[in-house]
């Protein structure tokens, strides 16, 4: 059963389209469903729309509500509605209608009629026009989108909406929204001179720009580092892979279309793939020797560059590459360490993710359909062990988590960890997913105390996710400002003059020996400017000197965000920094 605000949602999505059809008669419709924050609509229409006919169609809409039009439903045969909509020349309605017949063998499909608008749907709908709220929706951007998402199909176009159940609640949304387009990464990317994508290099492919670069050589290390102290090892596998490992992996039967094309040795005319994960390489260094219960757990880590097709309608700046780094992390144990190795796993990931200033965690445990266990691989027992104790390990921890019923992968439950970000946006970056497809598939196998083969459980784990995802989501989350520890350049040193320039870099130079990164800005401009300049690249100090720092071997301290702190000795302010660094502040 859909909640109200869906509903109501997908109410106006109807009257959007009936807006449409007043001003064009002609219009071909598509679908027009509810979405997480209000609806959109796929039109087919005699010429491309502008901005300027929005406002327009919003009025037509209120019009309609005004009007307090009943949304009266009729269910008739799907071969009369196919006739009805081929005499209206509404041909994307038939195919959706054919479709219905041949995957869900339905007999009858339901009509929904508002004012002089039809349409197929399923429904539920308002009782009447009059209970949208005239000033609590809004159309807020026109998109392109490609019919059934295919791009061998035509290209329409798609109108996107708000609505909330009152004018208070959308101009909240609004606020939010205006937010986060002030913190898009691909806006802050361009301002800060972080990364770019070339359309000569190709889309979804991301070039790296040097501040961006040291941000992501400051993860890596640490996580490097993390990672050792907790005893993983580190390993290296190839960009490519033979057609040969992916067929046995599953991933050609169930994942080509995300994979990019194949190219062939020009020798031996095998077939080679660009690789969309690592895990099969990690299963094929398991494989390579024989394995005993007493090496387990092993715990591998990676970060593996990897390729996948997204279609051009989901690339998005640097959340949603084609090419991107995963920090992999497999872990190969027997089925009495799972419980504590879950356990580990989790707490590693809260260690890190407190260094980061996010809201909170959100938790979502992805378990088996039980209407539909037919499609799952694996033991049946093996399951509900898995799922009780990722269960009985959350519960320990006393951490809150959401069921998600039938969410599982066909290889094994999963523990989906989303972060909330400075502005309350869900982000999904951390993940633990037990396997019970590859060990099996590649015939992976540990000899036990008993003497005798036993196929070893394999947790597929990552912390940040995509290292391109992650840096899109620490700019948004940050709005730009990294924290100290982070920033690519920690300190401008201003001098107010030519004077002052080589006492500038003395200081620079002072903090370069202390390993604080550091840039002096001689430019012949006026201090206001270099101070406004180094706000605008959020640049965490500011050190300004003129005569009376030079005189007293002081320094005069702007903290972003914060104004002036006064002057103080350069030692003392060295003291200051390195303590936030070493607190990752």
């Amino acid at each position: 059963m859909k909640n109200n605000l869906e509903t109501l949602r997908h109410s106006a999505s109807h009257l959007l389209a009936a807006a449409v059809l007043d001003i064009f008669p002609e219009a071909k419709f598509a679908i027009g469903p509810a979405t997480e924050d209000g609806f959109y609509y796929d039109f087919d229409l005699p010429r491309t729309l502008i901005p300027e006919d929005l406002p327009i169609l919003e009025e037509k809409m209120r019009t309609l509500i005004k009007q307090n039009l009943p949304f009266e439903r009729t269910e008739i045969e799907s071969e009369k509605a196919k006739k009805l909509f081929q005499k209206a020349g509404q041909f994307y309605k038939v195919e959706l209608i054919e479709d219905l017949e041949k995957t869900e063998l339905v007999k009858k499909v339901s009509l929904y009629k508002t004012g002089s608008f039809v349409d197929l749907c399923a429904g539920p709908h308002v009782g009447k026009s009059g209970q949208i709220k005239p000033d609590a929706f809004k159309l807020l951007k026109i998109a392109g989108a490609y019919w059934r998402g295919s791009e061998k199909n035509k290209m329409l176009q798609r109108v996107y909406g708000l609505a909330f159940e009152n004018k208070k609640d959308l101009e909240e949304y609004l606020e939010r929204l205006e937010e986060a387009r002030k913190r898009d990464h691909r806006k802050i990317g361009k301002e800060l001179d972080l990364f770019t994508i070339s359309e000569k290099v190709g889309p979804g492919l991301i070039l790296w720009h040097p501040k961006l670069s040291l941000v992501r050589e400051l993860l890596e290390s640490w996580w490097r580092q993390l990672h050792r102290e907790r005893g993983y090892e580190y390993i290296y596998t190839p960009h490519i892979g033979r057609a040969q490992l992916w067929e046995t992996s599953g991933h050609l039967d169930f994942f080509r279309d995300s994979m990019y094309p194949s190219f062939k040795d020009t020798e031996t005319e095998e077939e080679y793939f660009l690789k969309p994960m690592s895990c099969p390489f990690h299963v094929e260094i398991y494989k390579s020797r024989p394995r005993s219960y007493r090496e387990l757990p092993i715990q591998w880590n990676e970060l593996g560059t990897c390729y996948r097709y997204e279609k051009n309608g989901e690339l998005h700046g640097m959340a949603r590459p084609r090419g991107f780094t995963q920090d992999d992390a497999h872990i190969i144990c027997t089925p009495e360490q799972l419980k504590d190795e879950y356990r580990k796993a989790i707490e590693f990931i809260l260690d890190i993710y407190g260094a980061f200033s996010f809201k909170e965690l959100k938790y979502y445990l992805s378990v088996r359909d039980p209407n539909n266990l037919g499609k799952y691989v694996g033991d049946s027992k093996v399951w509900e062990t898995a799922e009780s104790t990722i269960k009985e390990v959350l519960e320990e921890k006393g951490i809150k988590y959401e069921i998600e019923e039938g969410g599982a992968k066909f290889y094994g439950p999963a523990l989906d960890i989303k972060i909330l970000d400075a502005i309350g946006r869900e982000w999904q970056c951390p993940t633990i997913q037990l396997d019970m497809n590859l060990p099996s598939k590649f015939g992976m196998a540990y000899i036990g105390p008993d003497g005798n083969e036993h196929v070893p459980i394999m947790l597929h784990r990552t912390i940040f996710g995509a290292m391109e995802r992650f840096c899109a989501v620490l700019i948004e989350h940050y709005a730009g400002a990294f924290p100290v520890w982070l920033a690519p350049e920690q300190v401008w040193v201003l001098p107010i003059g030519e004077k002052h320039a080589e006492y500038a870099r003395k200081i620079a130079s002072s903090l370069l020996s202390q390993n604080i990164r550091v840039k002096v800005k001689d430019e012949n401009e006026t201090i206001g400017k270099k101070i406004r300049e180094g706000e605008m690249q959020k640049i965490p100090y500011l050190l300004v000197v003129g005569d009376k720092e030079m005189e007293s071997d002081l320094v005069a301290t702007r903290e972003r965000g914060k104004r002036d702190l006064g002057t103080m000795k350069t030692e003392e302010f060295i003291e200051k920094i390195k303590e936030e660094i070493k607190n990752k502040l």
